[in-house]
């Protein structure tokens, strides 16, 4: 009986594993917006940040990915002002000040 358990546990811990990685790559894949800036900027924040993240800035992030290109790339290039998504804006500029300045 503490086998079968055991290895009931153990297959939901990997079907859960697979759903996160599952989700992980959906985000991976809407973050990739086939404009180089937004890429360099929303592709990186999403393989070393949004895993790490609490559910309501996963959530957050989601919502964001909705948004147009446009958009992102203004508030991204601080050409205008994100209001609502200010707080995750900064975050995703903080974590690329970072990326660029261990690369140096």
């Amino acid at each position: 009986m503490l086998a079968f358990i055991l290895h009931y546990r153990e297959q939901a811990e990997m079907a859960a594993d697979s759903q996160d990685s599952s989700e992980l790559q959906k985000i991976y894949w809407r973050s990739r917006r086939g404009m180089l800036e937004l890429d360099l900027l929303l592709v990186p924040f999403t393989q070393e940040v949004y895993a790490g993240l609490s559910p309501e800035d996963q959530s957050r992030y989601r919502q964001l990915l909705r948004c147009e290109d446009q958009d992102l790339f203004a508030w991204l290039l601080r050409r205008e002002a994100a209001e609502n998504w200010q707080p995750l804006i900064d975050r995703i500029l903080a974590h690329n000040t970072v990326r660029c300045a261990k690369l140096d």
